[in-house]
């Protein structure tokens, strides 16, 4: 598997904060899979998102397979994602 960067939009930690430490390095871990290649499953047809599920904890973001980035839109809770992702 080709190396992804990984970047976060601004905002992107805004549920991620309210986290617990040991939680927060759980997701964080995640985002450490991504850099390395892995991607999640696609939300819904149309949507330019990507889902990583950690429990019961989600990472939100966008792959450019082309420039082999990856940008973080959001981390947090499920009833947090929830919010986040009918806002976008």
């Amino acid at each position: 598997m080709d190396a992804y960067r990984v970047e976060y939009e601004p905002g992107w930690d805004k549920y991620f904060e309210e986290l617990d430490a040991s939680v927060q390095e759980r997701i964080y871990k995640k985002i450490l899979q991504l850099q390395a290649g892995i991607q999640g499953r696609h939300l819904k047809h149309g949507s330019p998102y990507f889902v990583e599920e950690i429990g019961g904890y989600r990472i939100g973001y966008k792959s450019d397979d082309l420039t082999k980035i990856r940008t973080v839109y959001f981390a947090g809770s499920h009833k947090n994602y929830e919010k986040w992702y009918k806002s976008q």
